[in-house]
């Protein structure tokens, strides 16, 4: 079930009517107005006010009569909320442990936190507190755990709540109950040390010496997932230099805050293995528990300072040549932080990149209507521009002069964020080749993302090959996007997220994150095979010559392992989106394009007996998160608009020559329109490493349009 609760008046709040959201081709940063005169400069834009959860001030859309009157309101809606980049801007929450990592290191550091934004981020946490016990969870929708409790109660108090603030009490009781900080996971050690609330004697160790090990090592750390290396990048940094910000006044009541016990009779030597049950999803290996102590011993008696500073200065080198090849975005809202640190301790607090720091921050920063919260990524911004123009073309309405406007401002956007440039020292800082890919966030960030550059040139190619529209992306580039998609492939046929895979999933026995699955290594994913079969078939149609026979092995070998991966109950298990249902849209839409369908495959006939198992009585489909936690199929408590549309999706690929179930999904999905086009916020849509969720609400309108529209252009437009 949800776990939102209501807003607490308890805290205060802003005036929302000042907030405006800056677009800069798609570098999306949030300002609070202190002046009437700059109000009145800068007017609120609809946008801005959906976004925060005020009144939009639409009018109501003409009644629809007819599945394509749904998808018109609904694109109607769409093109209000449409940024002046052309892009979709929107959050991208869920996760808890990202604000801690920000506000933390901003305290570390001494860097100024704007005064709204203490008051705004003081009242989501308040306002996305457990209901019932006043913690914090993984996630939003998560129960309390040691790890979103203890980081979000400090950043509370750093950000100026007291401790008998009813809040706080009832958070402190909880965190007590769960046992105290002792019982964090790794990166909540790691960063509660960064302010003196923790001894890194407590940590278990990330030597920076292991990135001088020879690169043929099997688990050298650039054979890491990508989130996994650039996050204990800094942290061997950080445990090697031991840094703590000096104790003062905040600082001595936390330590009594905290703990259950006195803090200065605590051998945090005797911790380092201390996880609160509630925390743990990936519990210790014993390879891992062995590497631990040897490491520690390792540490203590073997290594010389020289070593130890050369692995340091090694390690720095990496962290700035990821702060200049993404102009200091960096990946994502864990290791920018955690760079800023590394580059305030070696540069000092007035250095250039400091500075570039605090302002590319900025960019992860989200206002909506429980207050401001820090997005998973610098935005979705590529990603979710494709599937709204996929959603216009698919409905068969990419000539209808009402979104050639729409269409073309997205397609600039697209083509404005393809990168043109491999990294400098590509090899050096163990990156994948990028030249032709496009991002899932913006060309800035600068990494290449299989799915989000096949979904990209899959929309590029429909824009452009409708008449009327200009060739934005020449022809050069889009080979060039095939190229990089052609280096992504895998000896196992599928296709990984950022990169290929360089070690085997035997690796996640070092996994030491203990809060997520699947993090040590790349791994192929349904969902990205299927979305580069789909853009390269897209693409040979288009270019019927450029590297034919490669495009059409990769595809061949892709299908293979769409094939392998499925569950003999006819599913295939969703790594991105929650879960199964998702999963299973790219699946079939995958293999329609070699022609299977419900009559002549059996793969086919498998999903959709799986899909329609799982139908509910209302017509549509509701999935849990717990589906990516426990890896089987889970009911959410009611049917959700956007499942409900993957599962549409799905079937209408399939081929299944009965209708009605769709015709049922989608008689929901209209049912829950609203009168000015949207639909409304339900459950939580996306996943990542299998335990944490993460919201993409662009979703419940691009692809609820998308089934509808896909329903009118195939099967005739009609009322249902």
């Amino acid at each position: 079930m949800s776990l939102k609760t209501a807003p607490d008046a308890s805290v205060p709040k802003t005036d929302y009517s000042r907030w405006r959201l800056k677009d800069e081709n798609g570098r999306q940063t949030w300002h609070y107005l202190e002046s009437d005169l700059e109000c009145e400069k800068w007017p609120q834009t609809t946008a801005d006010r959906y976004f925060l959860g005020l009144d939009m001030g639409l009018p109501d859309l003409p009644t629809p009569q007819s599945v394509i009157d749904h998808v018109h309101n609904g694109l109607e809606f769409a093109k209000q909320i449409q940024m002046p980049s052309g892009q979709w801007a929107c959050e991208y929450g869920g996760p808890m442990f990202l604000l801690p990592g920000l506000i933390i290191i901003l305290y570390a550091t001494g860097s100024p936190i704007p005064e709204p934004w203490k008051i705004e981020i003081t009242r989501y946490l308040v306002n996305r507190a457990h209901p019932e016990d006043g913690g914090w969870g993984l996630h939003i929708e998560g129960e309390s755990t040691v790890f979103g409790t203890a980081l979000n109660y400090t950043v509370l108090r750093i950000l100026g709540m007291d401790p008998d603030h009813p809040v706080a009490v009832k958070a402190r009781a909880r965190l007590h109950q769960l046992g105290g900080a002792l019982g964090s996971p790794h990166w909540g050690k790691l960063f509660l040390s960064l302010i003196n609330c923790y001894g890194y004697d407590g940590m278990n160790p990330v030597p920076p010496e292991l990135w001088l090990l020879p690169n043929w090592v099997p688990f050298h750390p650039w054979r890491w997932w990508i989130h996994c290396r650039q996050v204990y990048l800094p942290m061997s940094y950080l445990y090697s230099r031991r840094w703590s910000l000096p104790v003062n006044d905040l600082i001595k009541s936390l330590r009594e805050e905290l703990y259950t016990q006195n803090y200065n009779t605590i051998d945090f030597s005797q911790h380092r293995n201390t996880v609160a049950p509630a925390d743990i999803y990936h519990p210790h290996s014993p390879i891992l528990n062995l590497a631990n102590k040897v490491l520690v011993g390792w540490e203590k008696l073997v290594c010389p300072e020289k070593l130890q500073e050369m692995a340091r200065q090694h390690v720095y080198n990496l962290v700035v040549a990821e702060d200049l090849n993404s102009d200091y975005t960096d990946l994502g809202p864990v290791n920018n932080p955690l760079n800023m640190m590394v580059r305030f301790i070696h540069e000092g607090p007035d250095s250039h990149a400091v500075k570039m720091h605090r302002y590319a921050l900025e960019e992860y920063m989200w206002m909506k209507d429980e207050g401001m919260l820090m997005n998973g990524t610098d935005g979705v911004q590529c990603w979710d521009t494709s599937f709204y123009i996929q959603a216009i073309a698919e409905a068969g309405l990419a000539e209808d002069p009402r979104y050639r406007d729409m269409l073309l401002k997205a397609l600039e956007f697209l083509e404005s964020q393809q990168i043109l440039e491999d990294c400098k020292e590509q090899d050096k800082c163990y990156r994948q080749k990028r030249k032709g890919a496009w991002p899932f966030s913006k060309k800035k960030q600068g990494y290449t993302v299989s799915d989000c550059t096949a979904e990209a040139l899959k929309s590029v190619l429909l824009v452009q090959r409708t008449p009327g529209f200009p060739q934005l992306v020449s022809d050069r580039r889009l080979k060039d996007s095939v190229d990089v998609l052609l280096t992504m492939q895998n000896s196992n046929d599928g296709f990984g997220s950022y990169e290929d895979i360089r070690s085997g999933e035997w690796l996640e026995h070092l996994n030491a994150a203990e809060v997520f699955g699947n993090i040590m290594v790349e791994y192929a994913y349904p969902e990205c095979t299927t979305s580069v079969v789909i853009g390269l078939d897209m693409f040979r149609q288009y270019d019927p010559d450029y590297r034919r026979f490669e495009i059409d092995e990769t595809i061949k070998r892709a299908f293979r392992y769409i094939r392998k991966v499925q569950r003999p109950d006819g599913s295939w298990e969703g790594s991105w989106g929650v879960c199964f249902t998702y999963a299973a849209m790219f699946a079939l839409e995958s293999l329609s394009v070699a022609n299977e369908n419900y009559n002549n495959s059996d793969t086919v006939k498998k999903a959709v007996d799986f899909l329609l198992s799982k139908q509910m009585e209302d017509g549509g489909w509701g999935e849990s998160y717990q589906s990516s936690v426990q890896r089987k199929y889970i009911h959410h408590e009611n049917s959700q608009v956007v499942m409900t549309a993957w599962a549409c999706i799905a079937l209408m690929h399939s081929g299944y020559p009965d209708l009605t179930p769709v015709e049922r999904g989608l008689k929901l999905i209209m049912s829950r329109q609203q009168s000015n086009g949207e639909w409304l916020q339900e459950a939580i849509e996306g996943v990542f490493n299998k335990s944490c969720m993460i919201s993409y609400p662009n979703y419940k309108i691009s692809f609820t349009t998308k089934a509808l529209g896909m329903y009118a252009h195939k099967f005739g437009n009609k009322a249902l």
